[in-house]
């Protein structure tokens, strides 16, 4: 399965860091070992469909915890029997 989740918090971070809900949220799909990359409007990861899914829901529980008043993550998935490479190999 492959799947791309953007998450959008409010406040997106802190003074410190503008985008420290959203990189929490990265940190837990880093930690997963899962494949990931993560691009300019969202990461996507591929693996195991529970493994994906759990990471998804992770991922937006830390956006969360990490102190984001509220947020909403848009997510894609694709359980077709496509890879990353498969999807983008062309292009690169």
């Amino acid at each position: 399965m492959i799947a791309e989740i953007q998450v959008a918090p409010s406040p997106p971070g802190t003074a410190e860091n503008p985008h420290a809900h959203v990189e929490a949220a990265i940190a837990v799909i880093q930690a997963s070992g899962l494949r990931y990359e993560v691009g300019a409007l969202g990461t996507t990861l591929e693996g195991d469909d529970d493994a994906v899914w759990a990471t998804l829901r992770a991922a937006h529980e830390a956006m969360l915890a990490a102190g984001a008043t509220g947020g909403i993550s848009h997510i894609k998935v694709a359980s077709v029997g496509r890879t990353m490479d498969s999807l983008t190999g062309k292009f690169r």
